[in-house]
């Protein structure tokens, strides 16, 4: 018998996935338990997007009923843009999908798309001056940095096609009311900038509680930093800082690459 052109893998179901595909699932259920690690979890609720590597159109996504440190490589839902299941099946994501789906359709050089309520996210995203570029954390963001405002009665249609407007070109989003996005052309990138938007959050918050005067450099200073972070992103994804998280959960959390 002829071997397959493509290395395949295959789980205790029997599904069979190429290596990239393989690659692609072990990244995103550590990034769903590393999010859980990082407190950013809410029951089952929440997601994390990776699109599958050569297959535009399709993404891996977490069963609804599955908690984020529960996620394995193996039980990842593959769908398409619309929801429809291509793994074979027939499982179908939550309707919360389509934020995801929603971004990965509009921007091709995203890859992974995150979004969580951790509370610092959700105490920012209802703060009437938006994310200030008080740290390093969030120099990140200057300038970089969408807001979505909440409607609760538009249309999803609508409200998707508003979001998307809102996000352009940026890799981070603040829905209003509501919680916080990231996006990037990896599964590495796309937590750590996470992690980057929830602790400047958390920054701004307990240095305004404390009541202390707030120093913000000068303009000309925050776009430097923000530009000197977006250089170093496009020249290389953060391999190193994604290798410490990967040993870490695999000394606390191994399971995610069953």
């Amino acid at each position: 018998m002829t071997p397959p052109a493509t290395p395949l893998r295959q789980d205790l179901q029997g599904t069979r996935f190429s290596e990239a595909e393989w690659a692609a699932r072990i990244d995103l259920a550590a990034a769903y338990r590393a999010a859980a690690v990082y407190g950013w979890s809410n029951l089952i609720y929440n997601h994390i997007a990776l699109r599958v590597p050569g297959e535009a159109e399709h993404f891996l996504f977490k069963p609804h009923e599955l908690m984020f440190e529960e996620v394995t490589a193996s039980c990842l839902l593959k769908v398409d843009l619309k929801g429809n299941s291509v793994d074979g099946t027939g499982r179908k994501p939550h309707p919360g999908f389509t934020i995801h789906a929603s971004v990965l359709q509009a921007r091709p050089d995203v890859q992974c798309v995150v979004h969580v309520h951790p509370e610092e996210g959700i105490a920012m995203s209802a703060h009437g001056e938006g994310l200030k570029p008080i740290s390093q954390d969030s120099m990140h963001f200057y300038n970089r940095v969408g807001y979505n405002d909440y409607d609760g009665q538009a249309s999803p249609t609508d409200q998707r096609k508003k979001m998307v407007a809102d996000l352009g070109q940026h890799w981070a989003l603040i829905l209003r009311n509501h919680g916080l996005l990231t996006c990037a052309n990896s599964a590495a990138l796309a937590i750590m900038l996470m992690k980057y938007l929830v602790m400047s959050c958390r920054t701004q918050l307990v240095l305004e509680a404390s009541g202390a005067p707030i120093i913000i450099p000068p303009a000309a200073v925050c776009e430097a930093a923000a530009k000197r972070w977006e250089v170093q992103y496009a020249k290389a994804h953060p391999t190193a800082e994604w290798d410490s998280v990967l040993r870490m959960l695999d000394r606390i959390n191994p399971g995610y690459r069953d």
